[in-house]
């Protein structure tokens, strides 16, 4: 049993039965805590600055909460709330169903949008909660200690308390018998009694602000509660079980992937601008049998006079401008329709018909050969000339060659290559003349033509191999630049590298895919 599958090459490859999307609670929590403490200035003796310090510390800790701690959820409002919300995760976070429908056996047809690998870390807002559930935790640590103290200090105000009553007590009676008192004696009591009279409204104060910390203590542990529950609900989806799920679905990917053959053209999307820099033709290319880690650049500028290949380890690197290494051909290339495969690069010797095939490890040439009959040296280039007669190119089935020949009339020529002795193993003669192509690319085994390298071009005509036929097709794309000189399938990326108008640009394309499930024979 044979299913068809439409799918976006470019969002995971057109995986088929696979819909994947992650999301993260997203909790906002409301915090603010507001606490005054006013004490009148006045002169006190030892005891009572001792306690003055310890209402200060109170104080200052009650202000620094109610100015800290909604600053660190992200809200200043006098409200405690608690919201569970789920925040949709864009297409850099998390996996994500582009598209999807039901074949009619009921089988999942789905496009989904991977995310960038170099994104996925730990969750910001879990991070935070954790760091404030610490604080919090801290918090909670020092107001015990506070509250220890506060104990300690008011089993010694209690009783100077009693002290100054009995003393205030003692005052009266002696003032009510002062005559039997030597006037001395009395004014020094006196002035005594006028010390301890500021303490009376210090200690009411004190005793209120006591149960102030006693209110603070329990709305620290509800707090810590509510945090707690925070940290547990993010927990579900913390990075770890994050990073193993998308583990898991990257495996699924692949597997998936094996199951793709290969598949007909229907749609082109973009472009990407990638960068831009160098003349208004030239080259730039990955290698599509390159292993997953290997990401590098080959940029080759202008379509003559040229002999210098730059590298670049990434994508990155390449935007940024870092090369990594350069090399100096033995022979200049003649156009802008090279390849870089299997690690070797394969371009056109200048005013010839000969191919090279360049090893970028050993820096060497490992084989050269003449295309038999193809034309060269603008006798039958693209439609924007450039010595673009002979287009080297690569597919899923292997290494290409187009070019067009006096005997086919001018028409394009289309061969199959050996990579390693570039012999031509096979051909087949279309009667698409040469020169009315703006560029070509192969998907499996299927060449596709544009009409135009200019503003409005489509690609306009195919020819397969596998059948031997041809058919003409309407499919447009943005040639964003006007001006493209380069046009090359990467089978890996499953992706159109293109240079336009001194810009590097991707388009996306969309294949119709065979998929052979595992009861088909």
């Amino acid at each position: 049993m044979i299913r068809s599958r439409e799918a976006d090459p470019l969002s995971c490859c057109g995986c088929c039965e696979l819909q994947a999307r992650l999301s993260l609670p997203a909790c906002t929590r409301m915090i603010n805590t507001h606490y005054e403490n006013s004490l009148a200035s006045t002169a006190m003796s030892p005891p009572l600055l001792k306690l003055g310090a310890v209402l200060s510390t109170m104080a200052m800790i009650s202000n620094w909460m109610s100015q800290t701690l909604p600053s660190l959820v992200g809200l200043n409002t006098t409200k405690l709330a608690t919201s569970n919300t789920l925040t949709q995760i864009s297409p850099k976070e998390g996996w994500q169903v582009y598209s999807s429908a039901q074949d009619p056996d009921g089988r999942c047809i789905c496009t989904v949008v991977a995310p960038e690998q170099n994104l996925c870390s730990r969750d910001a807002k879990s991070r935070q909660l954790r760091q404030l559930l610490e604080k919090v935790q801290n918090m909670s640590q020092s107001i015990e200690v506070l509250n220890l103290r506060t104990q300690r200090d008011f089993q010694y105000v209690v009783k100077m308390e009693a002290q100054m009553k009995g003393l205030k007590a003692k005052f009266r009676q002696i003032e009510d018998d002062r005559k039997t008192l030597m006037t001395k004696h009395f004014q020094e009591l006196k002035e005594k009694m006028d010390e301890l009279l500021p303490l009376i409204p210090v200690l009411e104060q004190y005793k209120t602000d006591a149960k102030l910390i006693t209110q603070f203590k329990e709305e620290i542990r509800n707090l810590s509660s509510v945090l707690t529950g925070i940290q547990e609900e993010i927990g579900a989806y913390d990075y770890e079980e994050l990073h193993q799920r998308v583990l898991s679905l990257e495996t699924r990917l692949r597997d998936c992937m094996k199951k793709l053959t290969c598949g007909k053209l229907m749609k082109i999307t973009g472009p990407i601008t990638v960068k831009t820099s160098g003349t208004r033709f030239g080259a730039w290319m990955t290698d599509p049998l390159a292993s997953e880690k290997n990401n590098r650049v080959w940029y080759m500028d202008s379509y003559t006079n040229n002999k210098i290949v730059r590298e670049y380890k990434s994508i990155a690197d390449f935007v940024s401008g870092a090369e990594s290494r350069t090399y100096n051909l033995p022979f200049k290339w003649a156009g802008t329709n090279h390849v870089v495969y299997n690690g070797s690069l394969y371009f056109n010797k200048y005013q010839s018909n000969i191919i090279i095939k360049y090893s970028f490890d050993t820096g060497r040439v490992l084989a050269q050969r003449s295309l038999e009959y193809a034309g060269f040296h603008n006798v039958y280039p693209y439609t924007w000339g450039g010595f673009s007669d002979i287009d080297l190119m690569a597919d899923e089935i292997g290494l290409w060659a187009v070019y067009a020949t006096n005997q086919n009339a001018g028409n394009i020529v289309i061969s199959q290559l050996n990579q390693d002795t570039l012999e031509v193993m096979k051909s087949w003669s279309t009667g698409y003349p040469k020169r009315s192509a703006g560029e070509s690319f192969m998907i499996c085994g299927t060449l596709y033509v544009t009409n135009s390298h200019l503003t409005g071009a489509k690609v306009y005509y195919s020819y397969s191999t596998k059948t031997s036929t041809y058919e003409y097709t309407d499919i447009p794309f943005h040639n964003q630049y006007f001006h493209i000189s380069m046009l090359d399938y990467n089978a890996r990326d499953r992706a159109l590298y293109a240079w336009n108008n001194g810009h590097q640009v991707l388009f996306n394309v969309t294949l119709f895919h065979i998929i052979k499930t595992e009861d088909d024979t």
